[in-house]
């Protein structure tokens, strides 16, 4: 009966989308900061001000082990 159950528990594992949503979510923003840089000249400079840093964290975290 294990072997059944550990099977259903993995199953469902595979079926867990939680994460997709938040994926979903950080490239709804992206577009949206994106667009708003698009019809907003002023905005933009800013805009890529916060993706160099996010790039930056993201290198950092990625060498650090």
């Amino acid at each position: 009966m294990t072997r059944i159950t550990n099977l259903v528990l993995k199953l469902k594992v595979w079926k867990d989308t939680k994460g997709q949503d938040l994926i979903e979510y950080a490239l709804m923003a992206g577009f949206v900061a994106v667009a708003a840089g698009a019809i907003m000249p002023g905005v933009a400079s800013s805009i890529s001000t916060i993706f160099s840093k996010i790039s930056s964290v993201m290198t950092a975290a990625s060498t650090q082990s």
